[in-house]
């Protein structure tokens, strides 16, 4: 403890005597058509600092460390503003400004007021649209680097109710799925962004993006460009900023939680790249925390950017990562418990996004081509009481790919109060797999005769098709009004109907007006469609035929209308409605009910015959309040009110299982002198429903399948407790002359909140776990008529800290 203490006086005294400064580097360009903005003026706000930029568009500035406001402004545009830009010695700070010219607020007097910068709202998309800058994302408390958890501090956006400890990822967008988000890493659709994804649902437990990456991300819940196809719920963009042009640089990060390495700089005068690799520790964190699961992990990213000329760039980027998770028996757990843990699958999966984005400019616009390619393999196995050298206990075996290549052209051009653009995609996609699940094993009475046959589901599918689609989008600013309409339609040559356009076509239209400088209102209404998910559609039945090839695209309506209020640049209000139906939702034919509240547990969803007759609708409001960092200070509050259900295979309504109602997520942060900086988030969701347990069948089949059958008759009619999280981070900057060393400590649940998961069924073991306990002494029966029944629930709370510190250099 005496060491630590002369240890951080050391490093006082050193930071005291150094001058620390640092750099900022960045371009400036107009939004619309992507050329350079030549004698753009930058400031660095409550300073005298400031530059112009060069006729490449970029600047530099030299400026003593900390955080600031840097604004950007240039005769004929709207000025914009970067809040809370962070400045080491260690790593350079790279910031890219797009400005919007003055013609998309013609009729309003041009004034500081009028730049949205706290706003992510576009004339395409006015409304349900949210930004996340990178230090919000480094400083979220809780979120521990991870971009997929930080994004469900935004309004709308919940996590998986019912998920042990809440450590999952699943993003829900109003009510929505999750598998009815898509994400697109500069320009790239991305397949998987979070480890251990469900597969068909893509959530998982932590995040794959390196933040480091990252400029900024931009959350769209409606209101969707027409370019973005396979969007019921929500868009989710992250765009990544370009390597250190001037010298070598990087950040090695080292926490509880896992390592994580990241290096930059010039390839050529030209061509910059990022390139990071990531190795995880949290099944050692978790083993010390006494927790059930054993993530093991890695991954790995990269960006190289080269500017072929004044008007061409070329961009290549890879994401990839390799996943290996088990269930461990926490030392303090009785032995029930330790026979349901064995029963989880164990899971092993690798997958990675690469590709390259051409951006041409042409006269008033630009152009850009991506060609890229996703693959993500899924193994999953599990045996009864984790038998796993024994292939008669097997209960589940999957062997899964899923394959897409894909090359996506857009055309973008503005003159004067138009906007327009168009274009289309081509994907080849492949899917295999071979798929194993007991779901229920024979069982005879004393006579030897069959009171319960053996259910078992065997497939093996290999299939391969192209799709493809078409869009234009074109918009329009008359004096106050905004308006913009879109089109696209999208097909393939695997489904029945999946080449007849007309019955994927999807208009959306929306409009905003601007009242005065401070408040604006908006509205939308479009219709989107998703091809099902690929192990629906791939899926063969026992004969082999691929009996789900009628499904047709799911279809979703969206109605939204909202008010924003900007007292100021830095500080926005804004209130939504929004109502969303659904058609064509695959219900399962083995359950009855919809696929729809799948995707929030580990496995895979989908592998099972369908009818495509579901419908759905969620609807709701929601309240946002946003505080840029202004005096050291910034906050943002949200509360979202919503209902969310889904049919049956009877046709009747029934409440999903992301109907928690109730939403609200609140952060403060204050950043203090001498590098000192505290956050603190609150998190609250409603209970989420849950269906009880058929105690009879689940008697039965416990010993086969090592879990409780669910009584669909009951389905969603109870809802666990309410889910709470207060979280709390400190960080502390150290900046050298040429490196900075930031120290943190990031504590999930650090109130020590209970963390309602849904219960489980299982049966009493023997004190000694030498086998179940009976009620007649005798070895169990098959059919588990002796058994002693137990329900366990899962209100454990879960606290998770992590300590670790970041070297920039």
């Amino acid at each position: 403890m005496r060491f630590f203490y002369i240890l951080q006086l050391a490093f006082f005294s050193f930071s005291a005597l150094s001058q620390s400064k640092g750099i900022i580097l960045g371009s400036i360009k107009d939004k619309n058509t992507q050329e350079v903005l030549v004698g753009a003026v930058i400031k660095v706000e409550n300073t005298e600092i400031g530059t112009t930029s060069d006729e490449n568009g970029n600047f530099r500035l030299e400026i003593a460390t900390g955080s600031y406001n840097i604004t950007a402004s240039v005769v004929g545009y709207q000025s914009q503003t970067k809040y809370n830009v962070v400045v080491t010695s260690g790593n350079a700070q790279i910031l890219n400004f797009e400005l919007e010219d003055e013609q998309n607020i013609e009729a309003v007097e041009v004034t500081e007021k009028t730049s949205k910068s706290a706003s992510a709202a576009t004339l395409e998309t006015p409304l349900s649209v949210q930004k996340l800058t990178t230090e919000e994302i480094r400083s979220n408390p809780g979120g521990n680097f991870d971009i997929s958890r930080v994004v469900q501090a935004l309004p709308g956006v919940g996590g998986t109710a019912g998920s042990v400890g809440g450590f999952r990822n699943d993003i829900i967008i109003r009510g929505g799925a999750p598998n009815e988000n898509v994400y697109y890493l500069d320009g790239i659709e991305v397949l998987v962004i979070n480890h251990f994804a469900t597969q068909g649902a893509a959530g998982g437990p932590t995040g794959i993006l390196n933040v480091s990456f990252i400029e900024d991300v931009t959350l769209s819940s409606s209101a969707f460009h027409a370019r973005f196809d396979n969007a019921l719920s929500s868009v989710l963009e992250f765009k990544q900023r370009n390597g250190n042009p001037e010298r070598f640089s990087g950040n090695i990060r080292l926490s509880g939680t896992e390592l994580a390495t990241t290096f930059e700089g010039p390839l050529s005068k030209k061509t910059t790249y990022l390139a990071s690799v990531r190795r995880s520790y949290l099944q050692f964190l978790f083993a010390a925390l006494d927790l059930p699961i054993r993530p093991n992990y890695w991954d790995f990213q990269y960006k190289v950017s080269s500017q072929l000329d004044s008007k061409t760039t070329l961009t290549a980027i890879g994401l990839g990562a390799i996943d290996e998770f088990t269930f461990g028996v926490p030392r303090k757990s009785d032995v029930t418990k330790e026979y349901i843990l064995r029963s989880n699958p164990a899971i092993n999966q690798w997958n990675y996004t690469t590709g390259f984005v051409l951006k041409r400019l042409i006269p008033k616009g630009y152009v850009n081509i991506a060609l890229s390619r996703n693959m993500f393999e899924n193994r999953l196995d599990r045996f009864e009481d984790a038998q796993f050298d024994d292939e008669s206990r097997r209960t589940l075996r999957v062997r899964s790919q899923e394959i897409e290549n894909k090359l996506r052209i857009d055309f973008n051009k503005k003159e004067g109060t138009w906007k327009w653009s168009y274009g289309g995609v081509l994907q080849y996609v492949k899917f295999n797999n071979d798929f194993f699940n007991r779901f229920r094993r024979e069982i005879r009475d004393d006579f030897g005769n069959i009171i319960q046959p053996q259910i078992d589901i065997r497939a093996n599918s290999a299939i391969e098709f192209f799709r493809f689609g078409f869009f234009g989008q074109v918009s329009k600013t008359i004096d106050r009004w905004g308006i913009s309409a879109g089109l696209r339609s999208d097909m393939n040559t695997f489904t029945d109907t999946g080449l007849q356009f007309y019955r994927t076509l999807s208009p959306r239209i929306s409009t905003s007006y601007q009242m005065n400088d401070k408040w604006f209102a908006s509205a939308s209404v479009g219709r989107y469609y998703k091809i099902p998910i690929y192990t629906v559609l791939g899926f063969r039945d026992e004969q082999g035929s691929l009996v789900n090839r009628n499904t047709p695209y799911i279809a979703n309506n969206h109605f939204t209308a909202g008010v924003e209020f900007m007292p100021k640049p830095s500080l926005r209000f804004t209130l939504e409605g929004f109502y969303k139906t659904y058609e064509n939702y695959p219900i399962s034919l083995r359950e009855g009910v919809s696929l729809a509240n799948q995707g929030g547990n580990f496995g895979a969803i989908g592998n099972e015959s369908v009818s495509p007759t579901g419908k759905g609708r969620t609807y709701g409001i929601e309240l946002f309040a946003q505080q840029k960092l202004v005096k050291n200070l910034f906050f943002t509050a949200s509360y979202t009110l919503f209902w969310s259900e889904y049919t049956d295979l009877n046709g009747k309504y029934i409440v999903s299982a992301w109907d928690t109602r109730h939403l609200f997520s609140g952060i403060l942060g204050r950043k203090f002198n001498k590098g000192w900086e505290i956050g603190l988030k609150y998190r609250y969701q409603g209970g989420a429903p849950f269906t009880p347990f058929d105690l009879e069948a689940s008697r039965r089949n416990y010993l086969s399948i090592g879990e409780g059958i669910l009584d669909l008759s009951q389905y969603n009619t109870q809802r666990l407790g309410a889910f709470q999280s207060f979280d709390f981070r400190l960080d502390k900057k150290i900046n050298y002359r040429r490196w900075t060393l930031d120290l943190y400590l990031d504590v999930v649940n650090a109130f020590v909140l209970p963390s309602p998961a849904f219960p489980q069924y299982t049966f009493q073991r023997t004190p000694d776990n030498s086998g179940f306990a009976t009620t007649d002494g005798q070895p169990i029966r098959i059919d588990g008529s002796n058994a002693v029944p137990v329900i366990l629930e899962n209100n454990d709370p879960t606290v998770l800290p992590t300590i670790g510190f970041i070297v920039e250099f």
